[in-house]
C-alpha cells in the first residue's frame, strides 16, 4: 500500500510541476512586462494583377499608445490618436505606394521599422 501511495505522489508532483512551468509560460505571453509595447505586421498580399498592403498594429503594452505616426514611405503618412491596451487596427497604405517599409513612432519614445513580409503561397489560394 506504501508504493502505490509513493507513486501516487511522485505523479501528483509531476503534473503540479508540469502545471507550474506551462502556467509561468502562460502568463509571461498574457501580462504585459512593458508600459509601452507596440506589435507591427506589414503584409503584402500578391493577388495576380495587384498588391495590396497592410499593417497590423496592436498595443501590447500595459498603458494606451498616443499620437502615432506611421510613415508608408513615399510621401504616404497616417496619423492615429490614440490605441487603447489590447486593442489590434489593420490600416493599409495607398495602392500607388511602394511598399518597401513602414516607420512608426508614437509618444513614449516608441519607434518600430519593419520591411514589408510576403504572404506564403498555398495551392488553391488566390495569387498562388
Amino acid at each position: 500500500m506504501k508504493q502505490y501511495t509513493v507513486l501516487l505522489g511522485i505523479g501528483v508532483g509531476v503534473i503540479a510541476i508540469i502545471g507550474v512551468i506551462f502556467g509561468a509560460d502562460f502568463f509571461k505571453f498574457s501580462v504585459s512586462t512593458q508600459d509601452y509595447d507596440l506589435f507591427v505586421d506589414p503584409l503584402l498580399d500578391e493577388q495576380g494583377m495587384f498588391t495590396m498592403g497592410r499593417v497590423t498594429l496592436q498595443n501590447i503594452g500595459a498603458k494606451p499608445i498616443t499620437n502615432l505616426h506611421i510613415n508608408f514611405g513615399d510621401g504616404d503618412i497616417l496619423d492615429i490618436q490614440n490605441l487603447d491596451v489590447g486593442q489590434k487596427i489593420i490600416v493599409s497604405p495607398p495602392p500607388e505606394n511602394s511598399m518597401e517599409f513602414v516607420m512608426i513612432s508614437a509618444d513614449n519614445d516608441i519607434f518600430v521599422n519593419k520591411a514589408y513580409r510576403e504572404m506564403p503561397k498555398m495551392v488553391g489560394m488566390m495569387g498562388s
